[in-house]
């Protein structure tokens, strides 16, 4: 009996198959003549082709993007061992110490101006809630006058 189940056409399968996603499998595997259907074929192509270069692009970006978040974090922890280094003891660090005491302020400069921006955004926004708070005093009627 398996012999007979066997036996059946090997190709019935791939038929089954294409034929239940809504293709024909000799439409796929023979040329066409029909020249409308050719063009919608390569209309289809072209259609998955743009997404396809989309999502290609949208990677790309992705990818450039967190190269940059990478490098940005690998200097900022460079410039904190660099600044961890100056202040550790040591005999280089003692001859280093000696001929420049500002090379660990000098070397976190950056995260020093992002605390300091950061304090002049707070204080800002404290100044401009504060303001109208001031202003919010009584107001005169027009028969107080």
């Amino acid at each position: 009996m398996s012999q007979d189940q066997n036996a059946q056409d090997p190709l019935d399968f791939v038929r089954g198959m294409w034929n239940s996603m809504g293709f024909s499998l000799p439409g796929m595997v023979t040329p066409t003549l029909d020249v409308d259907e050719l063009d919608k074929r390569i209309a289809d192509m072209k259609a998955v082709e743009g997404w396809l270069k989309m999502n290609l692009n949208m990677l790309q970006m992705s990818i450039q993007g967190l190269e940059m978040q990478r490098a940005a974090i690998a200097a900022v922890k460079a410039m904190s061992q660099h600044a961890a280094g100056s202040d550790a003891p040591g005999p280089d660090n003692a001859a280093n110490a000696g001929s420049n005491p500002f090379a660990a302020a000098a070397a976190m400069w950056p995260w020093n101006m992002m605390n300091n921006a950061q304090a002049d955004d707070a204080q800002a926004a404290a100044d401009s809630a504060a303001k109208p708070a001031a202003r919010g005093g009584r107001r005169k009627a027009p028969a107080d006058k």
